[in-house]
């Protein structure tokens, strides 16, 4: 017994074929629009790795905490889906968008450690030196 690869396609297809006629209209259409919108509102794209980032060390050290402790609430590149704000370009802005409060390292620093509005301080998790390393990481968002 040969193997013919062209009749297990062609079986494939039949039986593909065979089930989709007995869904309901609405069922293909609803299937059709959750692929559809699987394939396309999809904005998903490859987490670069610190060297190609060009991190040094401090900053690699500091893109850690902020995975474990800020990516919950605060997107490095967006806002959707998050409680807080991007922290896209912070430290390129003269103040900060929701406090104005200036950013700067210091005022960072008091808001990691000490909290603010609804966010938690980190001051009793993070040692001075990781806060430092998380405030190098910011620098490059």
């Amino acid at each position: 017994m040969s193997f013919n690869f062209f009749n297990l396609t062609s079986n494939f297809c039949n039986l593909a074929s065979n089930f989709c006629n007995r869904l309901s209209p609405c069922l293909r259409l609803s299937m059709v629009i959750v692929v559809f919108l699987t394939l396309v509102g999809c904005d998903v794209e490859r987490r670069k790795s610190d060297a190609e980032l060009g991190l040094n060390p401090q900053q690699a050290a500091g893109r850690k905490l902020y995975d474990n402790y800020c990516d919950r609430c605060h997107e490095p590149y967006s806002s959707r889906g998050k409680k807080g704000p991007s922290l896209k370009g912070v430290f390129k802005r003269q103040y900060l968008s929701l406090s104005g409060l200036p950013a700067n390292d210091d005022r960072m620093t008091d808001i990691v450690k000490y909290g603010r509005s609804k966010m938690e301080g980190f001051g009793q998790v993070m040692t001075d030196q990781q806060i430092k390393d998380l405030i190098a990481y910011l620098h490059t968002l």
